[in-house]
């Protein structure tokens, strides 16, 4: 690809990044330069995992996916979800990272805390749990980062984490079955809501499985209670509509 051409342009934002395409060139062509671009810039990304969205052209499903699967190719690029001015998803991820950027309850404890103000309805955490570090609140729990294997999150509201979660999360300790979980990769050892517990290793459609799928798109999940069991579905407006907050 040509070092002047611009038919391919990556630009960093807030969530992620957007690229920017030619509208009229022929898409075989472009799908080449995008391959060109990202394999150039593969060095930049290194392992980074963030969100894509797209300008500058109207892309049909299966167009997306071959740039999305080009992407993921010729780079370590993970991508957790395509973004449109429309995702309902991208604002609530925008006002969450705002939010934490601006609040003085941002942490970054290595060791073990636990928040007491009955006044906190929700706290951020940004970084990284890792093995044997956990994090506690009296309220919700956004985490800005991710839970590996060994880290836990125990909360007695809902727990969101914009990240990929493998460790182990406690949400509604108090009994609260009406909190959820949220996660951009859901893969956790253990979830609690309330008095119900789900593992990796439970069998059954509703309970939680480690997939299979080893695509670096990866889908934003919820895990939820009902009917005395815990479901795990994609984030959509269908299975929100369906999450009480009494």
């Amino acid at each position: 690809m040509n070092v002047l051409d611009n038919s391919v342009i990556i630009k960093g934002s807030k969530n992620g990044i957007t690229v920017f395409l030619d509208e009229e060139m022929p898409f075989e062509e472009l799908l080449e330069n995008v391959s060109d671009k990202f394999k150039n810039a593969s060095k930049f990304f290194n392992n980074a995992t963030m969100a894509i969205s797209f300008d500058g052209r109207n892309l049909s499903a299966e167009e997306e996916k071959r740039i999305l699967n080009v992407i993921s190719d010729v780079s370590e690029l993970n991508i957790v979800c395509v973004l449109d001015e429309n995702n309902d998803i991208k604002s609530v991820y925008e006002e969450a990272v705002k939010k934490a950027m601006n609040s003085f309850n941002i942490s970054h404890q290595p060791e073990r805390q636990k928040i007491t103000d009955p006044k906190t309805t929700c706290m951020f955490y940004k970084g990284t749990l890792r093995s044997g570090q956990v994090f506690e609140a009296d309220g919700s729990v956004v985490v800005l980062g991710d839970v590996n294997p060994g880290g836990k999150v125990v909360a007695k509201g809902s727990v969101i984490v914009l990240g990929s979660l493998k460790g182990n999360i406690f949400a509604g300790v108090d009994g609260n079955e009406n909190a959820f979980v949220v996660a951009l990769e859901m893969s956790p050892m253990q979830i609690k809501i309330g008095d119900i517990i789900a593992r990796s290793s439970d069998s059954g459609v509703n309970k939680i499985s480690k997939g299979k799928n080893k695509s670096k798109i990866l889908e934003p999940k919820i895990a939820y209670v009902y009917d005395q069991n815990i479901y795990v579905e994609d984030l959509e407006q269908n299975a929100l509509d369906d999450i009480s907050l009494d």
